[in-house]
């Protein structure tokens, strides 16, 4: 039997049609995601860059409010000391003491040249004696120690010029605490707001260190310290020290020596503290031995032709 009814079958156009149409559709949600995806880019950048600029902003205003502070009256980083009272800072140390004492009195006549003296002449110019000083280092106590009591005696007779370096090389050897870098900063403070008790401060800085890899003394504390030796302005020092004034200033100061020269050298470089360089050369004997120190600023003094000729330590 025949029929006129035909099967219900899309025609070719309406698939090709279909297709199209879900083609779009597709193509559109796509257009729709990529467009998405753009604007929550655009939002996330836009975010971040907003965070960017504002911790840079904090950052700068912080800069701008807080200013690096120099302290005053340095020489190339360094406190020159022109005088020495008569204080603790001249007194034969307890460690120091038997072997430079001797030990009975010298008979009628006889000199005692156990002490190393300097002479000076007056028709040359003074040795130049520059010390690098870690106040954490234990090197740098040694030869305070060993040393203040015949340099407190050159400097009063004008027989050498000492300038002392504060500087930071064991800043990562205190728990944290950068005692190195604070010490070198509250000793700039003192030389700044009170010079003149500078030499006893750093006396007391490098013979009461606290060891090596301990927190050492607290900001407070420094202060402290800087009152016991009869600082001048006292508020102003222990504000200064407190606020870590002159942080930025021991770190750059660091720097610098580490890159040299030091000053009076053509080519030497920070390389330990303490580092003790005389009329431009280095010292590389004891730390510990004040004739042997003695006698290498004689030999220096000798050839440069500088002032003082200190009598050497005749042996035990």
């Amino acid at each position: 039997m025949s029929s006129d009814e035909t099967p219900n079958v899309p025609t070719t156009r309406n698939t090709r049609e279909a297709v199209r149409e879900k083609a779009q559709q597709v193509h559109a949600q796509q257009f729709r995601a990529r467009l998405m995806r753009r604007v929550l880019i655009g939002i996330v950048v836009v975010i971040a860059v907003g965070a960017i600029a504002t911790a840079v902003t904090m950052t700068v205003s912080s800069t701008m409010s807080q200013p690096t502070m120099n302290p005053t009256g340095m020489n190339e980083d360094g406190i020159s000391v022109s005088s020495v009272t008569d204080s603790g800072a001249t007194a034969v140390p307890d460690e120091t003491a038997a072997s430079q004492e001797p030990d009975e009195e010298p008979a009628e006549g006889e000199v005692d040249e156990e002490a190393p003296e300097a002479e000076a002449t007056g028709s040359a110019a003074a040795v130049d004696i520059h010390i690098y000083v870690d106040y954490l280092s234990p090197g740098a106590g040694e030869f305070e120690r060993a040393n203040a009591r015949q340099l407190a005696g050159w400097i009063n007779e004008g027989a050498v010029t000492v300038t002392y370096h504060p500087v930071s090389m064991l800043t990562a050897s205190s728990n944290g605490t950068k005692y190195s870098l604070r010490s070198a900063a509250a000793a700039a403070c003192v030389a700044t707001h009170s010079p003149e008790e500078f030499y006893d401060y750093n006396h007391e800085l490098l013979t009461k260190q606290p060891d090596v890899d301990s927190s050492g003394s607290t900001d407070v504390q420094l202060a402290d310290l800087a009152v016991a030796v009869g600082v001048d302005n006292s508020k102003v020092v222990r504000s200064c020290i407190e606020d870590g004034d002159f942080v930025s200033w021991a770190k750059d100061a660091t720097s610098r020596a580490l890159a040299g020269p030091l000053v009076g050298s053509e080519d030497l470089v920070l390389t330990s503290a303490p580092m003790i360089v005389v009329n431009g050369e280095a010292y590389v004997g004891s730390l510990k031995d004040p004739a042997e120190f003695s006698q290498f600023v004689l030999t220096v003094a000798s050839v440069t032709d500088a002032t003082p000729a200190p009598t050497e330590t005749p042996a035990e």
